[in-house]
């Protein structure tokens, strides 16, 4: 029987159902250029991440409204229940749905309401963590931090999302200094579209207790020290990874190895209906094509439940078949 499933690294706008985007952009007027499908799902060769980031465009302009947010976000609990996840942690920049007016805090407290419908309905438990974004200035970053603390309750930590080769991560560490300054945990995207040296930035600049992909770490044998030594866990979305070209092929991507090097892997879907993936389909695939073994499955979810953010429960470490009897 498979392990209970954790996921860590979901994005929401990545995240919605077509069927949802469909019916969402009928209901507000908008005249779709083809099939939904076509328009939010992303092909296996992205090549790069920045052609993989525009077939996220479609979703955020329907999500603009607090019922639109509040529906993908109750969907998406649904999904994780459907997938065999028993918790999941879900990211948005709220300074992206302000197009019509609506503010930061009231498009938090919409994800917020929606995970809490999708939670009492499914019994999947749930982290809302909010997204700065590297191309946006040093105040938009601290805005978001801000609208983190003013929903502390509600928040369960703050990241930071975007191409790191085009944007460093410096600017924003007032943000992420205020996080830490209110106990909020931080987690980092990097070491996906650039190299080791944005890991290390997220590590010593932002202070991330978590990194968002890192798969471009694992040449680099001191920050993989560094990484076992602090418990840093990777947030890895395999699927995405290959997409984006982070990682050149299935059969390349490091996640086995890294496990076996002592690093805390998690395993997550990135975006589930941009990469048309789920946390089952992840595992399938690292298995076929990787030197992924069924025993790591729920090692991961060990790593998984011990690096939440939200409250986990965490499931008991897998045994060592060599170890004999505790």
């Amino acid at each position: 029987m498979s392990p209970a499933r954790y996921e860590l690294h979901c994005h929401l706008d990545g995240s919605v159902r077509p069927g949802t985007v469909a019916d969402l952009a009928r209901r507000q007027g908008l005249d779709l250029d083809g099939p939904v499908e076509r328009l939010v799902t992303a092909p296996a060769d992205c090549g790069s991440l920045t052609r993989y980031l525009p077939y996220i465009d479609l979703p955020l302009q329907v999500l603009q409204t607090p019922d639109a947010l509040h529906r993908a976000a109750q969907e998406l609990v649904e999904d994780w229940h459907a997938d065999g996840v028993v918790h999941g942690e879900v990211r948005f920049a709220p300074q992206l749905h302000t197009r019509h007016d609506m503010s930061q805090d009231e498009a938090v407290q919409a994800v917020a309401a929606g995970l809490a419908a999708g939670r009492q309905a499914t019994g999947v438990r749930t982290g809302l963590l909010l997204c700065c974004l590297r191309h946006q200035t040093p105040e938009e970053s601290l805005a978001v931090a801000e609208t983190a603390l003013r929903h502390r309750d509600q928040v369960a930590g703050l990241d930071l999302a975007g191409d790191e080769r085009l944007h460093g991560a410096q600017a924003h560490r007032p943000a992420f200094d205020l996080a830490h300054q209110a106990g909020l945990p931080v987690t980092v995207h990097a070491g996906e579209a650039a190299g080791p040296g944005s890991v290390w930035e997220a590590i010593d600049v932002l202070g991330a207790r978590r990194i968002g992909h890192g798969v471009r770490c694992a040449d680099d044998q001191a920050l993989l020290e560094r990484l076992r030594r602090d418990g840093i866990a990777l947030e890895m979305c395999p699927t995405s990874n290959v997409q984006t070209g982070a990682v050149a092929t299935w059969a390349a991507h490091p996640a086995s190895r890294l496990m076996d090097q002592g690093l805390k892997v998690t395993i997550s879907t990135d975006a589930r209906t941009t990469s048309a993936t789920t946390v089952r389909q992840e595992f399938a695939r690292l298995r076929e094509a990787t030197a992924w073994r069924s025993e790591q499955d729920e090692l991961a979810q060990v790593h998984a439940a011990g690096a939440a953010f939200a409250a986990a429960s965490p499931p008991q470490a897998p045994q060592d078949p060599a170890a004999g009897p505790r």
